[in-house]
């Protein structure tokens, strides 16, 4: 299980990128120079960006990315759900069907908390905390 996926990690770094020079806008050349992503890759994951609002996308001679909003606004989270989907640590599935004792299992009670734990300490991490 991985808790932080590569695409996430890649978007993670295009955005605190974005941040420390957000004073312009970013083209995709400069980041995939800068960053080391092929620039494919780049692309899909700064469209993802841009459509779910935390990227600003301008197009044209001096096109780029920018921030849509503050990287105080912008949570560790929101970007783990936008290229991972929710976090869950365990899916509880027996041979493709929900476990038939999901109720009633100890460690699915266990899970959870652990769960909740982590989606509250993420939830407290910014993309502007990362870079302090």
């Amino acid at each position: 299980m991985k808790l932080i996926t590569r695409d996430t990690d890649y978007a993670v770094r295009a955005v605190c990128f974005i941040v420390r020079h957000k004073e312009r806008v970013i083209s995709v050349t400069e980041l995939v120079k800068k960053l080391k992503i092929p620039r494919p890759f780049l692309r899909k994951l700064l469209q993802a960006l841009s459509k779910k609002g935390v990227l600003g996308s301008h197009r044209g001679l001096g096109g780029g990315f920018s921030l849509a909003k503050p990287a105080n606004k912008i949570f560790l989270v929101d970007l783990i759900e936008i290229f991972q989907g929710p976090l869950k640590l365990n899916e509880c599935f027996f041979k493709k069907i929900t476990c038939p004792n999901v109720k009633r299992c100890l460690l699915r009670k266990k899970i959870d908390n652990i769960e909740r734990y982590v989606q509250d300490s993420l939830k407290s991490i910014t993309i502007a905390s990362l870079l302090k």
